[in-house]
């Protein structure tokens, strides 16, 4: 080291405030996780014929509203104030971690999917493409003006969402997350989140499997269930979506980028 390079300190940047607050949350919920290899190729094989793109992130979004349509533990929270009890919601809330340069920082943001087992595929890439493009101060307009918001403020914002309504609570940080990396050739082991559902995927093998992951909240269900989940997740991607790629109507003046 020629000594250019000198040491500093800084206050942490407003582009990591939320995701720490996230992680201080987290450590709270006793995580678990399962995965399961689920084959993606004839699905892929089909998308790649349509004139429409449809991401895989739209796909997983939709799967995961309709499994968690049929299994009411996906749609509680574990409420610990004033005494331990839980909240089960109508809906399923879906959060997706959206990451976007923004003011040369990179930010990660939750894009919101509201009962996504009801949207077309369409609809779902059409919003995901909202999220990943669209002017941040507007699109994510509430999570920006938190993370300019005093520390303590955070703090009660935080606490009064995650204690008081559940219905405030699954329309605002939601009842299931989403990330994943498989776009970077990457997969995602441990997903740290507040909600009870977390789902990720990995990049597709050689011989066209995917690793698909749910981290779950304990105190709300066992292993069998989540292994349950992703046998419904592998025919539902492979049943119901199939049939709504295949009969994709053939818009060519609808190009989702």
């Amino acid at each position: 080291m020629d000594g250019s390079i000198k040491p500093k300190r800084f206050l942490l940047p407003r582009s990591r405030r939320i995701t720490t607050d996230l992680m201080r949350y987290a450590q709270k919920v006793p995580q678990c996780a399962h995965s399961r290899l689920i084959e993606l190729q004839p699905l892929m094989d089909l998308r790649r014929q349509l004139p429409q793109r449809i991401s895989l992130a739209a796909i997983f979004v939709k799967a995961y509203g309709l499994m968690a349509a049929e299994s009411d533990v996906f749609r509680q929270m574990f409420f610990r104030w004033p005494i331990a009890n839980v909240y089960q919601h109508d809906t399923t809330v879906l959060m997706m971690a959206i990451g976007r340069e923004f003011r040369g920082e990179d930010w990660v943001f939750w894009g919101r999917f509201i009962n996504p087992e009801t949207n077309s595929l369409q609809d779902i890439q059409q919003q995901l493409k909202k999220y990943q493009t669209g002017n941040v101060k507007r699109v994510f307009r509430q999570q920006y003006q938190l993370s300019g918001m005093p520390g303590l403020v955070r703090k009660a914002c935080w606490w009064w969402n995650l204690n008081i309504s559940g219905r405030s609570r699954a329309r605002r940080i939601g009842t299931a997350f989403l990330t994943t990396l498989a776009g970077q050739s990457t997969d995602i082991t441990n997903i740290l989140s507040v909600q009870t559902g977390c789902i990720t995927y990995g990049p597709m093998d050689e011989n066209g499997y995917s690793r698909v992951t749910i981290c779950y909240d304990h105190r709300l269900m066992d292993g069998a269930t989540v292994a349950t989940a992703l046998e419904r997740l592998n025919t539902i991607l492979n049943g119901v979506i199939m049939d709504e790629l295949r009969t994709m109507s053939d818009d060519s003046e609808w190009i989702a980028a």
